[in-house]
């Protein structure tokens, strides 16, 4: 009976730690016209407190980078490189041993997008990355997002 019982309360506990799926990232997609034919597009992380998520260089052994993917748009294309705003926290990992880079609190990509001519459409892609704490890290996670240029 004691076997019983423990393994009900264990069955139910599982449940209710799958049931409670973490998300401690939340992502805004915003753009911001510079021209007529010429966008940003603005992608912003806001971390929970005590999460970070790795940088886009990120090399380390523990950890995936931040990567975003853009689908091909016939009426434009993205110009130059992602561009980071926010400050890196370098910081070695005690598992490993490693120096590793992250983000906490909040941190914005921004890619320019030029169009062939001023019309509306938008551009949408995928975000990948992966979110940790100083106990866990997340399954890697993948965000799809549509960013209206208007």
């Amino acid at each position: 009976m004691k076997q019983l019982l423990t393994l009900i309360v264990a069955a139910t506990l599982a449940f209710q730690a799958q049931a409670q799926v973490k998300n401690p990232v939340k992502w805004v997609f915003t753009s911001k016209q510079i021209d007529a034919t010429t966008y940003e597009l603005i992608i912003t992380a806001n971390i929970d407190p005590g999460w970070h998520i790795y940088t886009i260089d990120h090399k380390a052994d523990i950890g995936v980078a931040t990567s975003f993917v853009f689908k091909t748009n016939p009426l434009g294309s993205t110009n130059g490189k992602l561009k980071v705003v926010g400050k890196p926290v370098s910081k070695r990992d005690p598992s490993t041993a490693e120096m590793v880079k992250f983000y906490e609190k909040t941190v914005q990509f921004v890619q320019v997008v030029k169009l062939k001519s001023p019309v509306k459409t938008s551009f949408s892609g995928t975000v990948e990355y992966m979110a940790c704490d100083d106990k866990q890290c997340l399954p890697p996670a993948e965000k799809a997002f549509t960013i209206a240029l208007q």
